[in-house]
């Protein structure tokens, strides 16, 4: 074949075919041109081969593939759609030509063609509904198949790839090229796939080779939120608020600390049996949480907080029942009222989706700081500095805590700190900025309930070790914190914001909290998803006089 950029052996296993120049300069992945037996073809045999099959029904096919299925036509089929059209053509295009060929010939033409028209067409716009209709049809049989022909193909491909071209190519170019060699490896190990299953046994090596491995099917499809794996054959995953035992699988133990080294590392940190426990994030914003042996008894655990591609605001959350639409609208006039707001749920109760919808309503020329422990927050304001932590090296110096990072945010002239979570002595200086001219300040906490946080937030301002007297430190509190929003996750999969409540202010040592909407369930309907409604107190909002000053006095009795 000449198609651009393969620099690959024949489907045969031999030298290239007559016209194929392999020293031609292209970028090539091949490390030698050894038969699928393990010899070197002798110099006469390569010239008397002649051009395969699979190269003519290649040449006959490629430059009329735009015409024959059209980009816009094509950007809108799933691959497997996409492979049985090409697969058509070609039989059709043969047949004029009074071509004869194996379907095997056929079956590996279409493997490299597809790969090369999903390039040209830059990618397709696959539908998620048919994909898993179409996954749906495939045999557990299939997928055997492909996770055997990939365990003993895997070892042998490595032998016959450049490491260092590999690398220089993209994964498109990666999969055209490995496409050839791994149908030369099929048939030398009798492995009988057909052109799907071949597809996907590339797709599962380039995954290994590139990306992580198992995990990206999960990390791909946009219905799963978490994944949590317990050891390399155990792996849940939360789809739709519940969660599901899934069929992925590592190799072993050593496969998936291999993975999780590769997550690390991408971030500049190190998870091995001196620091077994990590927070890292993935390259599109997703939070990782890893542990491994041997304080993970029964292997390596990773935990992963799937970022969302989807920009989700207060009215998408109205609009799917998560929140009153009134209560997003207080939600706005707070942000615009520049309120502290402290954010409180449990574990996964959607505390950080929360806070991304609330800070879309801060000014965009305001200067925002950020403070994460693995950073994930995806604020849109053009003026933000996102700050990140940093664990000690492996000679226990250079940790840079949450702490360091509040303390130098002040002299950074923001306008707005935000912290991803506030779980530590932190507390303190986030309180001494609410209260110091950073108003509008934002950060999450873990708590059941808005009293709850408030307890928590003294706790959190003791563990600094300043030992003020408890009603110092509420007395803080009550000045810094205006706003508790509590979300929760509920038994139906659904979040839903339980609590909107303001802090008023001290009355003796405790600190006076009005709710303004609470969420009151009154039962669940015949698919199981709980029954309830936003009940407003009907209590004039503490901030009234703020919001009144920014000229939003009038729009926040509306929503009362």
């Amino acid at each position: 074949m000449k198609a651009q950029g393969f620099g690959r052996r024949s489907a045969s296993g031999g030298a290239p075919a007559p016209g194929q120049n392999s020293g031609n300069g292209d970028r090539r992945v091949s490390a030698d041109t050894a038969a699928s037996d393990g010899t070197v073809p002798s110099k006469s045999s390569q010239q008397g081969s002649g051009e395969s099959v699979v190269d003519q029904i290649y040449e006959l096919v490629s430059d009329r593939l735009i015409d024959l299925i059209p980009a816009e036509r094509g950007k809108l089929k799933s691959r497997n759609e996409l492979a049985q059209m090409i697969l058509t053509c070609s039989q059709q295009l043969a047949e004029e030509k009074n071509l004869v060929a194996p379907e095997a010939s056929f079956r590996d033409a279409v493997t490299v063609l597809l790969n090369e028209y999903i390039e040209k067409i830059g990618g397709i716009e696959v539908d998620p509904f048919q994909e898993k209709e179409a996954s749906k049809r495939v045999t557990s049989a299939s997928i055997e198949r492909v996770v055997e022909a990939k365990e003993k193909i895997y070892p042998r491909l490595m032998e016959h790839i450049d490491a260092s071209a590999m690398a220089s190519l993209s994964r498109g170019e990666l999969s055209v090229q490995i496409s050839d060699i791994v149908g030369d490896l099929l048939r030398q190990h009798k492995f009988n796939l057909n052109s799907i299953e071949q597809r996907d046994l590339v797709t599962l090596l380039l995954n290994d080779m590139l990306g992580l491995g198992p995990l990206e099917p999960l990390l791909n499809d946009e219905t799963i939120t978490d994944i949590m794996i317990n050891g390399p054959y155990t792996v849940y995953a939360e789809c739709k608020g519940k969660l599901q035992l899934m069929e992925t699988r590592f190799r072993d133990e050593a496969h998936l600390f291999n993975i999780a080294q590769r997550i690390v590392s991408a971030v500049g940190r190190r998870i091995d049996e001196t620091s077994p426990i990590c927070d890292a994030r993935l390259l599109d914003g997703s939070r990782v949480n890893v542990i491994t042996l041997p304080l993970a008894i029964d292997g390596t655990s990773i935990s992963i907080r799937k970022f969302s591609k989807k920009k989700i605001t207060l009215d998408m959350m109205a609009d799917q029942g998560n929140i009153h639409p009134k209560m997003a609208q207080i939600l706005k006039i707070a942000g615009r009222c520049r309120l502290n707001t402290v954010i409180s749920g449990g574990t996964g109760s959607g505390k950080t989706t929360l806070l991304n919808a609330v800070s879309r309503n801060i000014d965009a020329g305001e200067r925002i700081v950020t403070i994460e422990d693995a950073a994930e927050l995806q604020l849109q304001q053009p003026h933000v500095v996102r700050l990140e932590t940093r664990p000690a090296n492996l000679e226990g110096n250079g940790e840079i805590t949450m702490r360091d990072l509040v303390k130098n945010s002040l002299r950074m002239r923001p306008d707005r700190i935000i912290l991803g979570e506030v779980r530590g002595p932190e507390a303190v200086d986030l309180l001494q900025a609410m209260n110091t001219g950073h108003d509008g300040s934002l950060g999450t906490l873990h708590a059941n309930r808005p009293r709850e946080a408030l307890t928590r937030l003294e706790n959190m301002v003791n563990m600094a070790g300043l030992n003020l007297p408890p009603k110092a430190i509420r007395t803080q509190i009550a000045d810094a914190v205006h706003l508790i929003i509590q979300i929760s996750r509920m038994r139906d999969g659904m979040r839903r914001i339980t609590y909107l409540t303001e802090v008023v202010g001290m009355e003796g040592d405790v600190v006076v909290t009005q709710d303004l909407y609470t969420y009151q369930y009154s039962g669940e309907d015949d698919k199981g998803r709980l029954r309830g409604e936003f009940v407003s107190t009907g209590l004039r909002p503490h901030f009234y006089d703020r919001a009144e000053y920014y000229g939003l006095g009038r729009a926040l009795m509306e929503c009362m």
